[in-house]
């Protein structure tokens, strides 16, 4: 229980969150708890002219009027933990913020820091749950609240929430739905945890699995895969670090495919061959029909609209060479 509160009164909570996972879970706590502070990642370049913008939860909170703190490191920077500490919070609580909380914070508050992580824990522990959710097929992904310790993720559960994982679902629009399970999760265990009327479950270690963040070389496309296995690498990298392949040196994004089975025997993985529905990519198994595309220094659109304007691609191999910046 958080002693320094009186039961049944709004908390005093810090919270912690960057992209736009992490607002739907902020929105919840602006209704029901007494955010003293939102901690956030330091504005950085985005998009295509590389202009600094603030993160989502930073203009969230300042469209709510709430002080927001921006320390580059946590673990560097003792005038932040000495800020957080003035704040006197009942409880922390953390969804996808990305820095790492060294030990005086995570025993700072009387509740703890509370985590709102992306996936079945211990499935899945690190910065990517939810594209190697979709990577490795799996047909369910969740939420779950967890106690923060000095681990990766390790720390006990109080609650998990399952979710199917639909069979054309990307990671944004996974990670979208997530952001509202979890801050409907989060609402419904808070007051029981700050009551003290929850008891964490600790993890099983040997269950885990890890889930690094993704590189940009991660979506390279590699047609002696199957296709079913690509298809779920284009969902499992959109909308980033992207999809890509190789044509004529350059790089060719894959915004949207589709696994087919093969129409024809024979075809070197990597072959471009018609289908009714668009241009396919003979693979390792079956087809992968090319729905969505993305040329070198062009705009997205339909795999049939790019060969429609370049016909002569038809026949050709795509990933036969490194390809260039784009």
């Amino acid at each position: 229980m958080v002693e320094t509160r009186r039961q049944g009164a709004p908390a005093r909570t810090v919270f912690m969150g960057t992209p736009d996972f992490a607002v739907p879970t902020l929105d919840r706590l602006l209704a029901t708890q007494e955010v003293v502070a939102v901690l956030t990642q330091p504005d950085r370049p985005a998009g295509r002219g590389r202009h600094v913008r603030p993160s989502a939860v930073k203009a969230r909170a300042e469209a709510a009027g709430v002080p927001v703190l921006q320390p580059a490191s946590l673990r560097r920077d003792p005038s932040a933990v000495d800020a957080l500490r003035a704040l006197a919070p009942d409880v922390l609580v953390v969804a996808a913020y990305g820095l790492l909380l060294p030990p005086e914070v995570l025993g700072l508050a009387p509740g703890g820091a509370l985590n709102v992580h992306a996936s079945l824990l211990p499935r899945w522990r690190g910065a990517a749950p939810v594209a190697h959710a979709i990577l490795a097929g799996d047909a369910e992904s969740g939420v779950t609240i967890m106690r923060l310790d000095a681990g990766l993720d390790t720390g006990p559960t109080l609650a998990r929430r399952e979710v199917a994982i639909g069979p054309d679902e990307t990671t944004g629009g996974l990670t979208a739905r997530l952001a509202v399970v979890g801050a409907d999760l989060l609402a419904e265990v808070l007051p029981a945890w700050l009551a003290g009327e929850l008891v964490p479950a600790p993890q099983d270690d040997a269950a885990a699995t890890l889930a690094p963040r993704l590189s940009a070389a991660a979506g390279l496309l590699d047609w002696t895969a199957p296709a079913e296995v690509l298809a779920r690498r284009v969902r499992a990298m959109s909308p980033r670090p992207g999809a890509y392949t190789v044509q004529d040196g350059l790089r060719l994004k894959v915004h949207g495919a589709t696994a087919l089975p093969a129409a024809e025997p024979g075809g070197e993985p990597g072959l471009l061959v018609a289908t009714p529905g668009g241009p396919a990519v003979v693979t390792g198994d079956g087809w992968l029909r090319l729905d969505r595309v993305q040329p070198a220094g062009g705009r997205p659109m339909p795999g049939s609209a790019w060969v429609r304007g370049r016909p002569e691609v038809l026949g050709g191999r795509l990933g036969l060479a490194a390809p260039e910046a784009a």
